[in-house]
């Protein structure tokens, strides 16, 4: 077996390859950016006061949008800035679909890494490292995400530390809120005795004052992640992926669990699929328990 070498070049300073040229190439196959399949919506999108926006990447089947901005070299303070009002002007001009900002750039230093995972908090971002290698008299791209979505790391110590209704409403917003309490009375069709606990981490379930995890609740800004504990399977994933549902990956340390972000719009669209995944972790986290 050959085995190539690979020359690893920097964009920024090479006079052949400019930002029009890879954006270019991830127009042509937005997938390469290694978030899915994505299709390109536009490019070059104007706004006004902050200026064009790279790409715009739209996840087929169903309304989510990734606003794209990409530098060649180092990230910096303005990169960081620019993006975030990109996506901010995309969220409000288009309220009914779900937004991702997403920075690309060929060095992302953990600096920035560390500003960018704590705007994740309330910010859908996504940073992914582009890296160009010379193979013979060919140009290879690779892209590697280094921060995905995630939920906001909170000290351990606050997860069990009670809050209510308000704390969630104030750090979140009232319409995530009323998410789960829609998401609750469906759960409460299987059983009624069922109540929310309020806790600085996240809204949890008790049954007669014992906690039940098998769904757990975390309202953000404009939409509520929705977690349910599942053994994982392909039938699970494609009733999931036919829906247009957004699934995230789990969280650490926290195998079987399906981590949906959901927002009004793809709720109101998805009540059946939803109702039937609740239905399913419900009975699953039944299996053995006395009558």
């Amino acid at each position: 077996m050959d085995v190539l070498k690979l020359e690893r070049i920097s964009l920024l300073d090479h006079p052949q390859f400019q930002e029009a040229w890879l954006q270019s190439r991830i127009a042509e196959d937005a997938s390469i950016l290694g978030l899915g399949p994505l299709i390109l919506k536009d490019r070059e999108r104007t706004q006004k006061r902050t200026g064009r926006l790279d790409l715009v990447l739209q996840s087929p089947g169903n309304d989510r949008l990734y606003e794209v901005e990409i530098q060649l070299g180092k990230t910096d303070e303005t990169h960081i800035i620019r993006t975030i009002e990109f996506w901010d002007f995309e969220r409000k001009r288009f309220p009914r679909s779900d937004h991702c900002a997403v920075i690309v750039a060929e060095e992302i230093s953990g600096r920035f890494l560390n500003v960018i995972g704590l705007l994740s908090g309330s910010i859908p971002v996504v940073a992914i490292r582009m890296s160009g290698f010379r193979i013979g008299e060919k140009i290879g791209l690779h892209f590697t995400p280094v921060l995905s979505e995630r939920e906001p790391v909170d000290d351990a110590a606050a997860s069990d530390e009670p809050a209510d209704r308000l704390y969630w409403e104030l750090r979140a917003d009232p319409e995530s809120v009323e998410m789960a309490d829609r998401i609750f009375e469906w759960i409460r069709k299987f059983d009624g005795s069922l109540e929310l606990k309020y806790f600085k981490r996240h809204i949890g379930l008790a049954r007669r004052e014992a906690p039940d995890g098998f769904a757990v609740f975390r309202p953000r800004k404009f939409e509520l992640l929705f977690e349910l504990k599942l053994e994982p399977s392909a039938e699970i994933d494609q009733l999931i992926e036919g829906s247009g549902l957004v699934l995230m990956g789990a969280g650490p340390g926290e195998p079987g669990r399906y981590r949906l972000r959901l927002t009004r719009r793809n709720m109101d669209r998805n009540d059946a699929v939803l109702l039937d995944l609740i239905k399913r972790a419900f009975e699953e986290a039944r299996v053995g328990e006395l009558p």
